[in-house]
């Protein structure tokens, strides 16, 4: 227990949470950021309606205007889509499944990216040559190529495996396995100012072996420009998993993430049934801006030469 007061001691005292609380805007954005975060956790308590459940839809509320319209009726605040779905109860589940790709695929990029730019920085020679053209030819792929293309081959190792079932997983892999480098880059020419440390000398001298050194010595030294990087690549993620699931390569409609949404909502922009598509979408403009601002912040907060 009094470890962690002297810990949360720490933490109100460091500069790094007084930087936090001088900027209003940044407040404000981790307040929306945790916002998302726990009413997508929370989705069943706050939404009126399961839309993933088929048993509780009814194609007779369909296209339900929002509330206040002269057509709008409870509980559909911000009105109904094509297959009777809440609006507001869509974009909350969908949030969640934004966040879990985003989350998952900035995970996987940073275990990665991180392990690997470690090595690269730390052996060098052949290996960190190897290991930076690599990098360059994953840069090359976008991950809607290597989306279709991991599809591709799960359905074949796979038959049986619907592309429902396995969306999740392939939006993540493809994701995750084409933002590795930026974390490889940074993490790698840190690690290479640092391999050259009294400190990282001592260890050597003592015995340590190089895989101690580069996880227990060097990796907590490299760790301040690698959040930054998985705060931006967070909303990168999310980002790039929308696009995808607009363009059809993403989540299916029946468990959609708020790319699906827009993009279902999309095909009846024309048609006069405008919140369809414009409230996911601003849902996702905003979490994005949020999860933007912070990792600006934090990118400054982190830079001695702002201090």
């Amino acid at each position: 227990m009094d470890t962690v007061r002297g810990l949360l001691r720490r933490w109100f005292d460091s500069d790094l949470w007084h930087s936090f609380i001088a900027s209003r805007l940044t407040v404000l954005a981790a307040a929306v950021t945790l916002l998302f975060v726990l009413s997508a956790a929370l989705a069943p308590l706050f939404a009126p309606q399961d839309p993933f459940d088929p048993g509780a839809l009814n194609l007779l509320d369909a296209f339900t205007p929002p509330l206040w319209y002269p057509d709008g009726q409870l509980p559909f605040l911000l009105g109904t889509d094509d297959q009777g779905r809440d609006i507001f109860s869509t974009i909350l589940y969908g949030s969640r499944i934004s966040l879990l790709v985003g989350v998952g695929a900035m995970l996987m990029a940073m275990a990665i990216g991180v392990g690997l730019g470690l090595v690269s920085g730390y052996v060098g020679g052949a290996l960190d040559n190897f290991i930076m053209r690599v990098a360059d030819v994953t840069l090359s792929f976008p991950a809607l190529l290597v989306a279709m293309l991991i599809n591709g081959v799960v359905r074949g190792v796979f038959p049986n495996v619907t592309h429902d079932e396995s969306a999740l997983f392939v939006l993540i892999f493809s994701i995750g396995i084409s933002s590795w480098p930026p974390f490889a880059r940074t993490v790698r020419g840190s690690t290479m100012v640092e391999r050259g440390k009294e400190y990282v000398q001592a260890a050597r001298i003592i015995g340590r072996s190089p895989a101690a050194i580069m996880v227990q010595h060097v990796l907590p030294n490299v760790m301040g420009p690698v959040l930054v990087i998985a705060t931006i690549g967070l909303a990168i993620s999310i980002l790039t998993e929308a696009s995808l699931s607009f363009l059809g390569v993403g989540m299916p409609p029946t468990t959609p993430s708020l790319g699906t949404l827009i993009r279902i909502g999309n095909n009846f922009l024309f048609s006069g049934e405008w919140w369809m598509v414009v409230f996911p979408g601003v849902a996702l403009a905003v979490l994005i801006l949020a999860v933007n601002l912070l990792g600006d912040w934090l990118r400054d907060a982190l830079n001695p030469k702002l201090r």
